[in-house]
């Protein structure tokens, strides 16, 4: 298949294109040359912004088109107006997130869907993210034909390079040991996607042209911010480390915030959006791999303790300091 990427570098795209290239297909990718320019010197690479310039996609014809980066709808717009039907089947890579609040553990693919009172807004925040990505399916729905569309919604994305750390950074404390400040519940819902497996899976999917909406999402529910904590733990921390759960309003009351402690719900009443139905996704053939395994890979892949960005993730001497106070709290 000739298969073209829009973005195809930056981790999720960039495991697409590794899964496409290692299947045997012709990559193109388009991109605006800023991110490892220098990966993937068997693909065709194309050069432009989808905010201003497509011009380089004037020329060329695809089976398929693989969509990471749309976040507004004029993008997904003017992306099928440079294409003129040359894409072939359309790929949108999408979020959990396109759900109306509040959800039901178990919400499968058909829950109600968030809506926004301006759907061309050029904020993205917490409130619109998710409703803008509605947007965006929608408009991808309907320029290129619900029979030419397939949809996938992941919940948490992890694996090797990814830049977000939100998940690396528990690698890294737990590489640490000691008394781990640990937030919540453990019954907290969480589900999380490796995205070689994400990527494998939705090559496939276009290669058996399969059309519709998936959540990539990972274990079924129920499954724990607990399970996640520990299956890490056993492939990463020393002996005699142990947790500490810390009650959400506890937390929340200290100024404690998703950057401080990463992919922690922060008590939101409206978490069970991580608590999606995979089955669709299961039985159209995605086969996640243990988290034990993810692990192991992003140390084999040279991750080291401690290097990733600052501002991600809570200091060490501040996790003290909210542990003394909780026990001090509750005794």
């Amino acid at each position: 298949m000739r298969i073209l990427i829009i973005g195809g570098t930056a981790f999720v795209g960039r495991h697409m294109t590794r899964a496409a290239i290692d299947r045997g297909h012709e990559v193109t990718l388009f991109n605006r040359g800023k991110t490892a320019a220098d990966l993937f010197p068997e693909a065709r690479h194309l050069t432009g912004d989808r905010n201003t310039d497509l011009s380089a996609l004037a020329d060329g014809s695809w089976d398929a088109t693989i969509d990471v980066c749309a976040y507004f709808p004029r993008q997904v717009r003017s992306l099928a107006a440079a294409l003129d039907g040359r894409g072939g089947q359309q790929m949108y890579i999408s979020t959990v997130s396109v759900y109306r609040a509040p959800v039901a553990a178990g919400y499968t693919e058909d829950a109600p869907l968030a809506e926004l009172a301006d759907p061309e807004t050029e904020e993205i925040t917490d409130e619109t993210y998710g409703g803008l990505k509605v947007v965006c399916e929608r408009e991808a729905t309907r320029l290129y034909g619900a029979d030419n569309t397939t949809i996938v919604r992941p919940t948490y994305v992890i694996g090797p390079y990814d830049g977000t750390y939100r998940f690396t950074w528990w690698l890294d404390r737990l590489s640490r040991g000691g008394d781990v400040l640990a937030p919540g519940n453990p019954a907290d819902p969480m589900q999380l996607i490796d995205a070689r497996d994400m990527a494998t899976w939705v090559i496939s999917l276009l290669e058996r042209s399969v059309r519709g909406v998936f959540h990539a999402a990972n274990p079924a529910p129920p499954y724990g911010f607990g399970d996640m904590l520990e299956a890490i733990a056993a492939e990463i921390a020393p002996p005699g480390t142990t947790f500490t759960w810390v009650d959400s309003s506890f937390l929340r009351a200290a100024d404690a915030d998703y950057a401080s402690l990463p992919l922690w719900s922060g008590g939101d009443p409206d978490q069970d959006v991580l608590a999606a139905d995979p089955a669709a996704a299961f039985s159209a053939g995605l086969a996640p791999r243990p988290l034990g395994r993810t692990v192991a890979d992003i140390r084999a892949e040279g991750w080291q303790p401690g290097t990733g960005p600052q501002g991600i993730g809570m200091p060490a001497d501040r996790e003290a300091e909210l542990l003394a106070m909780w026990r001090s709290r509750s005794n």
